[in-house]
């Protein structure tokens, strides 16, 4: 069988699935998908749908848009969403799940706040309108995770 032009997907998903820790096997199960067919994904055989590339994603624990993307289903879009922070965080092998979890309650937290303060666009704490010891430009507000996330005053 020839490859079929499906991106570097077959790679990342190898690197993904070897990252994970996780045997062909143990992302087939895990996906639902035969050992075979993921096999041939992986080597760049077979092209699989949208609902198996999120069946997959979500046995790796990474987003499905980044598989979208590496298949060429999605165009990719630079950290709308936040994906690329949370596909990081969720397949860095230094870190335990318990810490994975905490990170990315506090990065949602993050976003969460700035929506509401910015109008409904993410801004970041760099922008002309922070201060120092300030949230999101506003005087006073503390973080309720400044202790927690390891900032100055992390003990």
């Amino acid at each position: 069988m020839a490859s079929l032009n499906v991106g570097n997907l077959g790679e990342f998903l190898r690197e993904q699935r070897r990252t994970a820790q996780l045997s062909l096997r143990q992302l087939a199960d895990a996906a639902g998908v035969s050992n075979p067919y993921l096999s041939q994904i992986e080597r760049g055989l077979r092209k699989p749908s949208a609902e198996i590339l999120q069946q997959l994603a979500k046995a790796l624990r990474i987003s499905a848009e980044t598989l979208y993307v590496q298949a060429g289903i999605l165009d990719e879009r630079h950290g709308l969403d936040g994906a690329a922070v949370q596909t990081a965080i969720l397949t860095d092998p230094a870190l335990n799940e318990r810490q994975k979890q905490v990170l990315l309650q506090i990065y949602e937290s993050f976003r969460k706040e700035n929506r509401l303060v910015g109008g409904g666009e993410d801004r970041t704490a760099s922008g002309p309108e922070s201060e120092p010891g300030t949230v999101s430009g506003q005087p006073g507000t503390d973080s309720p995770e400044t202790e927690a996330d390891g900032g100055p005053h992390a003990t």
